[in-house]
Parts: structure tokens; sequence; C-alpha cells
């Protein structure tokens, strides 16, 4: 079932300059939310790949709503439908969650993962239950999806792991599964 009726998706990401192997597939996946009348949630920044997120989903029609931090707040887009600055990242993450229906998790670094796994926790004890996809670009979170996998083989986990989150490996496939999870709700 296609879901229409526009979900604030928010994406966690990398903000550093990328190689087109990961700003394609993430402009793709942009263009689609905006398309879709999805409004973009995200860390705020105008710089590296949350700039071309942000660019793709705001040229497509979609509405941006950012959540920066305050030492971070230099690099936040000047033209945002939205956007709030928040003390320290704790809090940043919190209005993140709180702004969004669906959440998926792009490539990046230490920051990123972070953001993943509290996500990701908060949802495996039932603080959350909005969809999760992890968007596998280029394989980038093949060595993830093994440890998981491992965490749910030898019992870490006390739910499925596919009730925590979808493994996606393209933007269409991601944007398809959160729009169905939210239509059955």
């Amino acid at each position: 079932m296609f879901y229409r009726g526009g979900m604030n998706i928010c994406v966690f990401l990398s903000a550093a300059d990328l190689d087109e192997r990961y700003t394609a597939p993430a402009r793709e996946f942009a263009g689609l939310l905006g398309k879709a009348g999805h409004t973009l949630v995200w860390g705020g920044s105008d710089t590296g790949l949350m700039k071309v997120v942000a660019d793709g989903a705001q040229e497509a029609g979609g509405r941006l709503v950012g959540v920066s931090v305050d030492f971070l707040a230099a690099k936040a887009r000047a033209h945002a439908d939205e956007m709030t600055v928040t003390r320290d990242l704790a809090e940043r993450k919190a209005l993140l969650l709180a702004k969004s229906d669906a959440i998926v998790v792009m490539v990046g670094g230490t920051g990123t993962l972070d953001e993943a796994t509290e996500i990701l926790e908060l949802k495996k004890h039932g603080k959350h239950a909005k969809p999760v996809v992890l968007l596998n670009t280029a394989g980038f979170y093949d060595g993830l999806k093994v440890q998981f996998q491992r965490m749910e083989d030898e019992g870490f986990l006390p739910r499925p792991l596919a009730e925590l989150v979808f493994f996606a490996e393209d933007g269409r496939a991601a944007l398809a599964y959160l729009e169905s999870e939210i239509a059955a709700r």
C-alpha cells in the first residue's frame, strides 16, 4: 500500500563531503522523499551529505525541519522551513526523534552510528515504535548487519532484529518500507 499524507522522516547522516557513490543515492532518496510530499527532519547542517539531502528534498518540494546543536550552529542551513538549535547532542537526538514519524540512517561516522544505536536501543525498550531503516548504500552497513545478526543469534536482543530495523539496499526500498509501515498503523 502506498502512503500519502506527508510523513516527517528523520535522516541521520554525515555532514562530510563524500564520494559520488554515496551522494548520488542520497540525492535520489531525498528527491523521492520530497516528491512524495514528506518532510525531511535532519541535523540541520548545510555542509556535505547533509546539504546534498536537504537540497534534494527541498528541490523536489519537501519541507525541511532542521535540528542543529549550538557548537555547529554556524553550519546550519539558513533557508530551512524550521530550524531549532539545541544545547547539546542528547537534546538534539531527543528532538529529532520527537519530530519524526520514521527514521532512516544513511552513511556516516561515529556521530551517525551513535544516533542509530540510540534510536534502536530506545525502540528495543519500547520507548518508540517508529520504523527504522538502515540504508545500506554501497554495502556500507554490511558489517553492522552481520554484527546485529550475531547479537540476535546469541541472545543479546530481546526482540527479533526484524522488529527493530529494516536494511534497505536503495532509497526506493527504504521509502516503500516506511510508507507501508506507517500506512499499516
